[in-house]
């Protein structure tokens, strides 16, 4: 099973080789990101809602094609199903709804100042009200449930132990190198507080406390 499962990470185009990690990682490069982002993020009001259904749209894209790719290894490597359909129906519920709930509440608060989910339109200020009081990102805490969901009501052993798992860390990675230091920039020290007091994902932990310091 592990075997099937490291043989399925290989195979997903997701799979980075050190050269090209590299150069993702960058300083050059991100900075260039961070740059954009800001920019975009404090540029006009009109700008900003142009900008706003092209980073949905991608978003979706890159969310879907971790689904998209899970049931294609599945099918290649015809790896076995999770739980009998009795098991399995009650975790996507679960997590799913789960999921939605918490999304749409992080969305909301969002919405209240006149912002959105997408970084090129954010909140113009620190939003620290419901979900934001207890973790720093519960939208895709939200999402990384509906996709953990969504891999138990699909029966993809993929999608919940590879694919699901590498979309979380690639998220962190950008939250990471990318969001945070542009939200520093442009909240400054209110931020850094706000980070230093309040999880990335999970109420009540520490995840990544290096990036804290």
């Amino acid at each position: 099973m592990v075997t099937e499962v490291l043989y399925a990470w290989r195979l997903s185009p997701c799979y980075f080789n050190p050269k090209l990690f590299q150069w993702v990682t960058d300083m050059k490069i991100r900075e260039r990101w961070i740059n954009l982002l800001h920019k975009a993020a404090t540029g006009t009001r009109k700008t900003r809602i142009l900008l706003t259904p092209f980073g949905l749209i991608i978003f979706g894209m890159f969310s879907g094609f971790f689904v998209l790719t899970a049931i294609l290894v599945d099918k290649l490597l015809g790896l076995p199903g999770l739980l009998p359909k009795v098991l399995r129906f009650p975790v996507f519920v679960l997590a799913v709804g789960l999921g939605i709930i918490v999304t749409v509440w992080s969305a909301f608060h969002f919405l209240k100042v006149k912002g959105t989910p997408v970084p090129f339109n954010p909140p113009p200020k620190l939003v620290n009200t419901g979900p934001y009081r207890y973790v720093r990102n519960p939208m895709l805490t939200g999402v990384f449930l509906i996709l953990f969901g969504v891999g138990f009501g699909l029966n993809s052993l993929s999608l919940v132990l590879v694919f699901t798992p590498l979309y979380v860390l690639l998220n962190v990675w950008e939250l990471k190198h990318i969001e945070e230091p542009e939200l520093v920039r442009r909240l400054g020290d209110e931020y850094i507080e706000y980070r230093q007091k309040t999880p990335m994902f999970i109420p009540g932990r520490r995840l990544n406390q290096e990036a804290q310091a």
